[in-house]
């Protein structure tokens, strides 16, 4: 099993630095609209460091090379301090769900120790999308720094427990409608407990498996180039580890934009082979919920909304999960249309409106609705050496980046 150690944690000074206002979503959820925006909230914001860009008044920069350097300078200048000692660092996430439902995400920032599936207890639940890697391994062999902590769930039983602190927290604030606590953990006993708890089960990574990849990648090339084949800080990672428990997990789902299908294809006809069909009636709150409770997807049109429940026959030898059913179906879809010239074009989309939003302007042809996959799903799958298809979990709410940051060097 994996070791799960404290570490000597960088932080931002918060007692003259807003949390809010310096911290920032991960850095794939940033467009270079929202990058701007955090800037001109406070320009001392992580994304200057955690999503580097080429110095316009410079172009033959090197953006990662800067953003080391900027690092080091806040460092030099206190506005990011080190620990006086080694820590776990409680996390706590308060946020309503679709339904309004408040719902609390408690987990643990520390150092895991990297493995590649097979090796140890490191467990990938769902397959990658085709993506370039370069960019976090760039800023990785830069800054020799984790800027922001992998998600990873934890089955061992009790571990909630043990991060129910009543100190008094180092910071607490809001953001993007999100409550976020931290806490520092370093009395001895709790620390060896939760070290301990973490240690004894496999990690399922949750989210981010692309910076899981890289820093497995860093940690081989620190290897080759020291003496004593050993990558020092590089042989762990930096995680945020949640208990895998149903009130500690909001797991959503990832739903399907669809485009470049035929003009003339009667969409709801064609899903016919594959699912039985009924009209639906898209709601504001509740959809995700009522597609539980009525046993299929959605399909989402300019014109209207179908159900589809799946047919059994038809999906023989398809996972138990609304992403793999429905690569089912998107296969003959895409058969149809390279038969008509054209090619299937799908995006990965979270949030019943915000795929209402793009199919009603015209930025998708079509949208599908997804039920999430259940933590049983997510454990059985992880623990039997196997993997979902992509994008099939949205967990929420999302970290912040520059809550913690830990030092490779």
């Amino acid at each position: 099993m994996p070791r799960f150690e404290p570490f000597r944690g960088i932080r931002y000074d918060v007692a003259h630095l807003d949390p809010a206002a310096v911290t920032a979503p991960p850095y794939d959820v940033i467009s270079p609209v929202d990058r701007e925006a955090l800037l001109e909230a406070d320009a001392h914001n992580v994304v200057r460091v955690d999503l580097p860009v080429v110095d316009p008044t410079d172009p033959l920069s090197d953006p990662y090379a800067t953003a080391a350097a900027l690092f080091r300078l806040w460092r030099h200048e206190a506005l990011l301090v080190d620990d006086p000692e080694a820590s776990f660092t409680v996390y706590r996430m308060e946020a309503p769900d679709e339904d309004g439902v408040l719902r609390r995400t408690t987990g643990v920032i520390g150092a895991l120790e990297l493995s590649r599936p097979g090796e140890g207890g490191i467990l990938p639940h769902e397959f990658t999308t085709p993506k370039a890697k370069s960019d976090r391994l760039d800023l990785l062999r830069a800054t020799s720094a984790n800027l922001s902590p992998v998600w990873g769930l934890s089955p061992a039983e009790g571990l909630s427990e043990l991060l129910a602190v009543d100190d008094r927290p180092l910071a607490r604030f809001e953001a993007d409608g999100v409550a976020h606590t931290v806490w520092r953990v370093t009395d001895p006993a709790r620390v060896a407990a939760i070290a301990a708890a973490v240690s004894a089960e496999p990690v399922v990574i949750a989210d981010g498996h692309h910076r899981y990849e890289t820093s497995l990648a860093y940690r081989d090339e620190r290897r080759q180039a020291s003496p004593d084949a050993s990558a020092g800080g590089a042989e762990a990672v930096m995680c945020f580890v949640v208990e895998l428990v149903d009130d500690e997990l909001t797991v959503g789902p990832i739903h399907r934009l669809l485009s470049g299908l035929p003009d003339d294809l009667d969409l709801p006809a064609a899903m016919e082979a594959f699912f039985e069909l009924e009209p639906f009636e898209l709601t504001g709150t509740g959809t995700i919920r009522r597609l539980q409770d009525s046993g299929g997807l959605a399909l989402v049109t300019a014109a209207a909304a179908w159900l589809l429940r799946p047919r059994p026959k038809a999906m023989a030898g398809a996972r138990d999960l609304d992403s793999s059913r429905l690569d089912v179906a998107l296969a003959a879809l895409g058969e149809q249309a390279q038969a008509a010239g054209g090619e299937l074009g799908v995006v990965y989309q979270h949030g019943v409106d915000n795929v209402r939003a793009a199919v009603a302007a015209g930025d998708a042809q079509a949208g599908i609705l997804l039920r999430p996959a259940t933590v049983a799903q997510i454990l059985e799958i992880a623990h039997g050496g196997e993997r979902m298809p992509p994008k099939t979990t949205f967990f929420s709410p999302k970290p912040r980046t520059g809550i913690v940051f830990r030092d490779l060097s």
